[in-house]
Parts: structure tokens; sequence; C-alpha cells
């Protein structure tokens, strides 16, 4: 990293020169960020994974700005065109769009009006007309007819040198910043419907006369409107009030009010609606695109977050069933590590057979002594949890209902062909059902993320920029969670870091080979699995009960010689100091401090002797849906129901109240104030007491509230001044409103 970069990132994201050069430094030399988060404290000066990445995707975006920097000075030089102050004006430029500005007027190009008109030799009028001096235009302009080369009048000149004129503003350095800024901050979306489009596009009513300022437009706004423009349902236009902007571009070209200052205006007007205005607002259309992808990215890579640190039942034995109707219930039965041990088909549901699948159901539970049961939560599901609460089973056997998004795409990939090649889709559908209560994440990290049901306009979005956020998310769950290497399976082991496939796969075969890893040292055994890479995954591998009993816990081999310095300083064993709480108040971190290990290091390491190995998500607790209310028939307005957040997005919350059809608790619902972003109240997994506002059957939808229902809310101090509810401004209202009454914003978030 240069030293200007180095600079300009540390004051953006308002940390140290040393912070920066550190993660960089790091990030060079092949570290990850988990590792640097949770191993490098003292050289990054404790910087959490979040700063860590900012400063890897800023370093990146540097980088692509000098690359294409490069390539332009390459270019310019070869063609002949760079001159020193040209140079020194793109080396100090900022951004892409400036260096893109300044490179416009000598990029390539085709053949153009103004091209045209140069070929004809009327450059020379066009000086002089921009000069706008004591000029007669027309006089200047017969001496440039000449009918050989396409001139046959003065006004055809005149036309040729206002092309010329026109082409220069539209590329002229000043003008395009000032009409970036300008359409930032004044441009509009407007949106019509194409006529005869009204019935087939009737998603997409609210937008058939909308108009919007660019900078109040959500994300999912954007996105929908670009959709609906995609589709072929709407004309979509992003301008700027157009007197504004010529009134602008006049000040900058316009000298004075003679006959030749007219027709550079007339040039003026010509480039900004022929060429400036389109540039522009393709770059603000772009631009908006880029904030809108990354919001949702944003608000997909959080809900994703939430769902993959859900709470873990833990190693219990399961009996899953994937329910239905006609084709009946696939039960499968798990041991505690998720390994099957049974399949079945039983048909639950059915009038002639309920009987006798009761006594079967009673059979397999007793035969295996099953610790839960999970259901998952699609078509039939409530009925078959109903039927299975009815066999008057112990008190104490949770049954669980299971979010089974993604299990039908887990079924038919090349992973659960791996892992079950001898069974059908519909085995390894009920499998994946069981084991998501077991461990969550263990079982989604084999689910394309897109494909998990918890993000917002995901198939809108920029496909690269969507894959790396979740990638990203999925590697810091998986590293903060800690993997068991000696159950394992390779996609888990894939997200650990400094591995990847090709280790991931070795380790597992190496495991298959050679029997269970005793200890942390013999993955160096692992081929090519190196030293730089045991460094990066030594510490987030877990082995319980190994030779060394620091394996269990987060404690990094490379400190192992400082948690022995410490139990041979107080006369015990490493192991002792896992088990003795007192042993461990007698340890004085101060004397141990080094270049290498700080404080900070050693207060983790502190932490995880006092809980080796811990799981930092929350402890399990069952749920239950309301007993009764099934289906969208069952539920009435008034109605209070406990339920499970599924999804959020950036206009409220969805909520599974057990009837197959989530409800939406709409942005101005979710508490009594104004909330901005509904992750401010709940996130996805959370259990809810919401009120049902109102039931459409037609359109299959279901309005609900958390005001007075919310355990954000409830048990909560009494608000203060500051705290009490605010009145949001009638605009805003307005808008929130209209979503929360359009069913086109809530069919697409579930998309």
């Amino acid at each position: 990293m240069n030293e200007t970069h180095l600079l300009k990132i540390s004051g953006e994201l308002a940390l140290s020169p040393g912070q920066v050069r550190a993660t960089a430094e790091l990030l060079g030399g092949g570290a990850t960020v988990p590792f640097i988060a949770r191993y490098r404290k003292e050289a990054t000066g404790s910087l959490d994974e979040v700063a860590v990445t900012a400063v890897r995707d800023r370093m990146e975006q540097l980088l692509e700005l000098d690359q294409r920097r490069d390539s332009i000075l390459k270019a310019m030089e070869e063609r002949g065109q760079l001159t020193e102050e040209l140079q020194e004006k793109m080396q100090a430029a900022e951004t892409l769009a400036v260096l893109e500005d300044l490179y416009l007027p000598f990029r390539p190009k085709r053949r153009t009006r103004a091209t045209i008109a140069r070929e004809k030799g009327l450059e020379p009028l066009a000086r002089r007309l921009f000069e706008q001096g004591d000029l007669d235009p027309e006089a200047a302009a017969d001496a440039f007819v000449d009918p050989e080369k396409g001139v046959e009048s003065a006004e055809q000149a005149l036309a040729g040198a206002r092309d010329i004129i026109a082409e220069w503003i539209s590329e002229e350095e000043t003008a395009r910043a000032r009409m970036r800024d300008y359409f930032a901050h004044q441009a509009v979306f407007r949106s019509k419907i194409i006529t005869g489009k009204e019935q087939e596009g009737s998603k997409y009513r609210d937008y058939f006369d909308w108009e919007e300022p660019v900078t109040a437009a959500p994300s999912h706004r954007i996105l929908a409107l670009r959709r609906g423009e995609k589709e072929g349902f709407l004309i979509l236009r992003v301008l700027p009030p157009e007197e504004g902007a010529l009134e602008l571009l006049d000040a900058l070209f316009v000298k004075g009010a003679g006959p030749a200052s007219r027709q550079v205006q007339l040039a003026v007007h010509d480039g900004y609606k022929r060429l400036l205005s389109p540039a522009m607002e393709t770059e603000v259309r772009l631009e908006t695109k880029k904030r809108a992808d990354e919001e949702a990215i944003r608000v997909f890579a959080e809900n994703l977050r939430q769902l993959l640190l859900a709470s873990p039942l833990g190693e219990k034995r399961i009996l899953a069933i994937d329910p239905g109707f006609r084709t009946g219930c696939k039960v499968v039965c798990l041991d505690s590590q998720g390994q099957l041990l049974h399949h079945e088909t039983i048909y639950l549901l059915s009038e002639k057979s309920s009987a006798q699948a009761g006594d079967r159901l009673r059979e397999l539970l007793d035969r295996w002594a099953f610790e839960a049961v999970a259901i998952g939560n699609g078509t039939a599901g409530r009925e078959t949890e109903a039927f299975v609460r009815g066999l008057a089973l112990p008190r104490d056997l949770p049954i669980i209902m299971v979010n089974e998004s993604g299990a039908s795409i887990y079924s038919a990939s090349e992973v659960a062909r791996e892992e079950f090649p001898d069974q059908d889709v519909t085995v390894r559908g009920s499998v994946s059902i069981g084991r998501r209560l077991l461990d969550p994440l263990a079982e989604l990290v084999k689910i394309d993320p897109k494909s998990i049901g918890v993000g917002q306009y995901q198939h809108d979005v920029e496909p690269g920029a969507l894959k790396r956020g979740l990638d990203d998310v999925v590697v810091s769950c998986v590293n903060r969670v800690g993997v068991e290497v000696n159950t394992a399976s390779k996609q888990l082991l894939t997200y650990v870091s400094g591995l990847g496939p090709q280790l991931a796969k070795g380790i597992v075969e190496f495991r298959n080979s050679h029997g269970p890893f005793r200890s942390r040292e013999a993955l160096r055994q692992v081929p090519r699995l190196g030293p730089k890479a045991f460094e990066q995954a030594a510490g987030f591998l877990r082995i319980r009960s190994g030779e060394n009993p620091l394996d269990g816990s987060a404690v990094h081999p490379e400190s192992y010689p400082l948690v022995d310095a410490m139990a041979r300083d107080l006369g015990c064993a490493v192991a002792d100091l896992l088990r003795d709480e007192d042993l461990r108040h007698r340890i004085d971190v101060n004397r141990y401090v080094s270049d290498q290990a700080g404080l900070p290091t050693l207060q983790d390491i502190l932490a995880e002797l006092a809980k080796p190995g811990r799981d930092p998500r929350e402890r399990f607790e069952t749920f239950q849906f309301a007993e009764g209310v099934e289906k969208i028939e069952d539920v009435r307005p008034g109605m209070k129901l406990p339920g499970v957040v599924t999804n959020l997005t950036a206009f409220g919350a969805f909520v599974d109240i057990g009837v197959h059809q989530d409800g939406l608790v709409h942005v101005s619902e979710m508490a009594d104030r104004f909330v901005k972003n509904p992750a401010e109240v709940v996130k996805v997994q959370q259990r809810v007491m919401v009120t049902v506002l109102d039931v459409d059957l037609t359109r299959k939808r279901i309005s609900l509230s958390l005001k007075n229902g919310s355990p954000a809310q409830a048990g909560g101090a009494k608000k203060t001044d500051k705290q009490r509810p605010e009145r949001r401004p009638e605009k805003e209202v307005k808008k929130q409103e209209q979503f929360f009454n359009n069913p086109f914003a809530a069919a697409f978030a579930k998309k």
C-alpha cells in the first residue's frame, strides 16, 4: 500500500495510519479477516471484523482506480496525447468518475456529429464562435461554405460548428462535475406505465405515475422501479429540472448577449439535451443502483448472520418429519451427530391410516429414545404438528417447527448426492430439516445463501457483490462459532479461515483414512496444509478431548507456551487452569506481556480458559404457534399470536405465525415511535407476539403489528421525554402507508 492510500483510508475510516498499515500488511501476507480480528489485536489496535473488512474493501477500490489510471496514461502516452499538466491532473484524480472525465476528450470515439463537422473543416469556425467576441456568425460562416465538403450554406456551417461546441461542453471537466453534483441533488425518479400494460403490470400500479427525489428514494423502491422497467411495464427516467441545468451551463459558457453568444447558447442547450443529460442520467442510474445494491446486500447479510447464528439444539437424537398430504410424511431418524439411522414414509394425515401411523410413530420414538421431534414448516406442517402433539407423547419431548426454506435446493444438490448417494431427494430434505435443529450453521452452509429466503430483491442486485457480501458473513459466523474438526462436513470446513475447498476436502479424506485427529498439531500432517494455512485455521478448529486440553478452545497454538508458563508459575497443569476458577484469578497477566502478546491477547486467553470452546450463540428455547390457528382462514383481526421473524426488509419484518403465509409488520407498525430500520426493533429468528391488523384472503396478505407486543418494548424502563413517540413527518407517513398497501413490496421481498 502506498502512503497516499494509507492516509486516505485512515481519514475516511477514522483509523490511525498505523492501524491501516498493519491491517494492509497482514492482508497482503495472506491473513484472513477473522484471523486478523481475533488473533492480531496488538498489531491492528483491536480492530474488529467490520473495520478490517472496510480496510480490505477500500484497498481494493483504490487498487482498481490505480490500475485504470495506469491503463489510461499508457494509452494516451502511446497516442502522443499526454501532457505534463494532464498527467498531474490524472494522478490527482481521487475517483473513477473524475479520471474518466479527464480522459473523455481523448478517448477514441465512434463517428459523431462533431467528428463529421471536423472532417468538413468546421473546427476553426467553432473556435471563433466559442470565443464570443465581436463576431458576425453568418459572415464568418460564409468562408466555410464548401459544397465539395458537404457544406452547402452558412447555416450548415454554423450547425456543424455548434455540434463541435456541444461536444466540447459535454466533455468539459468542470461542466461534468457541476452537472454530476446537480443531478445527484436535484434529479427525480419518474415512472409511468407503458400504455396497454396496465392490467398485465398491475403489481406495479403504485408506480404507474410515480415521482420521487433521488436523494429520498429507498433501496427497495429503486430496485422495484428498475425491475418494472426491465420487465417492460414501466418507463423510467431520472432527471433534474431542465431549467436549472441549462442556467448552470449558460453561466459557465455563455459570455454575453451578442450573436456569437447566442450561437454558443444554442450549442450549450443542444449539448445538454443530446449528450450531457443522457450521460449524467446513466451515471445517476448506475450510482443509485449501486447504492440500492449495497443496502439490499447489507439487509440480506445481516438477516443471514442472524439466521446462521440461530440457537442450536445441540447433540440430541432427532426424529425429523417432512410433512405431506397426498405423498405422506417423510420420516427420518438421526443420531446425536446427525447421521441417518432409518427412514420411511408414514401417512399421518390419512383418515384410513392415521391410527396405524400414530402407533408407528410411537414405535420409532421408543426404539431410539429420541430427544426431540423436528417438523418442517411447509405444506401440511401445522397439521402434522397437531397430529404429533395429539399422540400424548412425553411432555418433556420438544416438538419443534423448523424453517425448511432451501431444503429442496439442498436435497437436489451435489453436496446432498455426495452425502446420501443411495437416497432420494425426499429423504435428503428430511435429513436437512432435522440437522437444522441440531445445528443451523453446520447445515445451512451447504446451501447457496440466496436460496435460504432471508433476502430482499437478491435477484436484482449485482451477483458478484452479493456473493462476496454473503460469503463474508458465512466466513465470519463459522469462525466465530468454531468448528469441531472431527465431525465437520467438507462444506463447513471450507469456510474456516485459511482453508477453502481443497484443504477442507483434504482434511476430511485424511480423517477418513487415519481416524479422528488427536491434536491440532496432527493437522500439519494433512497434505498441502502448510504453515500459513495452519496458522490461519488452527485457532478456529476444535478437537474435543484432544491430547492438549487447549485444543478444544479458541486459544491459538501459538499461545500454548504462554498458558504453559502460567500453569508452571502456579505449580499446576493446564487442565487445572480450565477447571479451577481460583487458580485463574491468581494469574497476573501483566507478567506475560511481550512484543508478541499484549493485554488484548492475554485477556482473550483468560476468557477462553474460563469457558473453553464456548458457543457464542444463544441458548435454544422451544417455541409453539397458537393452537387452532393453522391456516390463513383461521386468522382474525385483533388476534394476538406468537410468531417467529423470518425476514427483515427495508420496509418491515415478515413473521411466521404458523399458517403457511408470513404476515408483514410494516415499519410503521413496529413500535410506538418512528422506526427507520426494522433491525432496530427485531432480528431474524426472534420470537415475537404480534397483533393481527388485517387479513386479505384474496391476495393472501396478513397485516400485523408489533406495537404493545414487541419484546423490545416489554419490561423496559419508563420513557423519558427523549424516548417518547416522535411525530413522523407527514410525507414519511404517506410513503409508509403507500408501501403498507402495496402487495408488490411484500411479494418481492419474499423473493
